[in-house]
């Protein structure tokens, strides 16, 4: 068996893939939580539709989150933190 962590993008690969599951577990706790407060709001007020506030609300910034693993990755990613570690580091051994 090959080893992964030899592979020299290993690095880049893994914190893509820790982003990638970081984004689908906020959209499956999105849809659980979301889709609770649907069937809270059925059973409490079926008449006034309150949940639809929390589930915009939240799918702004589901939608954020997605944006910046799937559409702005480069802009503020893992290479931009990185990046910006380095030139504080330069600053301080000035």
């Amino acid at each position: 068996m090959e080893d992964l962590t030899a592979h020299p993008r290993y690095q880049q690969a893994r914190r893509r893939a820790r982003s990638l599951r970081g984004f689908y577990t906020h959209l499956m706790v999105y849809l659980l939580v979301n889709a609770g407060l649907l069937v809270t709001n059925l059973v409490t007020s079926p008449g006034r539709w309150w949940f639809g506030w929390a589930t915009i609300g939240w799918g702004i910034g589901l939608l954020a989150h997605g944006l910046s693993v799937f559409a702005f990755g480069g802009w503020l990613g893992p290479d931009w933190e990185e990046r910006k570690i380095r030139e504080y580091l330069e600053r301080d051994k000035r």
